[in-house]
């Protein structure tokens, strides 16, 4: 097939650091181009990719502050896609937050998928659904059912490389907690139960406003480590070398890559139930699913004595690019089938000026 991946421009595909969506949509593109397929990468000129890329930025907004607003950036970059539609049978278009894309889904001969990243809220969901036959991808069952009224096409749970996440059969004599520090992670949680459990924490993320004012008093240096953000191959071994991965979400998430990360690296993880974490975790096999910090704590000595083998193993079944990429696959060509059956089937009925307003 000849498919357009449509990266965020925030920055490059891989990303040199921390980006889950980056790096899931590395992997895909990867993957189908091993298959034989045509594939254009829509990214930051700096992005290292055996697709043909296509650059309209050389680098991301994120390092050049003369791309503002960041939103013309991303809608810059998906036009791009779409004026050149006719080369493509499918474009899917990856985007953090808003998909951007639906404003040109019917100006494109080509069907255009979008994929969010994040968990929507209703009025989100309300106001997309003016673009009611434009399809998705979820990535996780429990996003899907937030996206009622709105046409999914699919759901793919992301892949991580196993190449990248090495085995670790032994690990050292610490906790991890490896996100974002927002209130909504659970970094505060993760020390909490660290500490309850007399286990060490490494905090492992970038240093950010809510880390210095609410987060660094409680490090010690000592219990609690703070670790700062890691590059690639550190954040595989700080992964590897942790007893547990602590993921005490306490606002719902669509995913959690480093849920993945971990298990396939052989380390278990301690989460609560919030988002997708049910799907992605399977309970006393890699890890444990709570449905409160107390449970959280009083079962982490269970959860560290889990088979690192057999997390690992279940892991690569379950998130491997290979996987991932098929199912994607799949879906495309779902999708160019019927556009090849008649777009017009698909298209919402055209309103008149003598039409009341739809209803939001």
């Amino acid at each position: 097939m000849r498919i357009a991946l449509v990266a965020p421009v925030a920055q490059s595909v891989p990303p040199a650091r921390s980006g889950s969506i980056e790096t899931v949509t590395d992997l895909l593109a990867r993957g189908l181009v091993a298959r034989g397929h045509e594939v254009t990468l829509f990214a930051t000129g700096s992005s290292e990719t055996p697709a043909n890329l296509h650059a309209t930025f050389r680098e991301g907004y994120h390092a050049a502050a003369s791309l503002w607003p960041w939103e013309l950036c991303e809608l810059f970059n998906l036009a791009a896609a779409v004026e050149r539609a006719s080369a493509f049978e499918v474009i899917h278009a990856q985007a953090e937050y808003a998909p951007l894309g639906l404003a040109l889904s019917r100006l494109s001969p080509a069907p255009v998928v979008h994929t969010v990243h994040h968990w929507p809220t209703e009025p989100e969901v309300s106001l997309w659904s003016h673009y009611p036959e434009a399809p998705f991808i979820a990535v996780s069952a429990a996003q899907a059912q937030r996206l009622a009224g709105l046409t999914v096409a699919g759901v793919v749970h992301h892949a991580v490389d196993p190449a990248a996440l090495p085995f670790r059969p032994d690990a050292d004599d610490y906790l991890l907690f490896l996100g974002r520090f927002t209130a909504g992670k659970g970094v505060l949680e993760a020390i909490d139960a660290a500490r309850r459990s007399g286990m060490r924490l490494v905090l492992a993320a970038a240093e950010n406003d809510y880390y210095r004012e609410i987060v660094a008093p409680l490090v010690d240096g000592d219990r609690v480590v703070y670790g700062g953000e890691v590059a690639p191959a550190a954040r595989a071994a700080l992964l590897g070398g942790a007893r547990a991965l602590i993921y005490p979400l306490q606002a719902e998430e669509p995913f959690g890559l480093v849920l993945a990360e971990a298990m396939t690296c052989g380390t278990p993880v301690a989460a609560l139930d919030r988002g997708a974490v049910g799907e992605l975790v399977d309970d006393g096999i890699t890890g444990g699913v709570f449905h409160s910090l107390d449970r959280l704590v009083a079962g982490l000595p269970r959860i560290v004595a889990l088979d690192r083998a057999r997390v690992r193993d279940r892991a690569l079944e379950r998130f491997h690019p290979d996987r991932m990429v098929e199912e994607y696959a799949g879906i495309y060509a779902s999708l160019a089938a019927d556009r090849q059956r008649g777009p017009a089937a698909s298209m919402p009925p055209q309103r008149t000026n003598s039409d009341p307003p739809p209803s939001s």
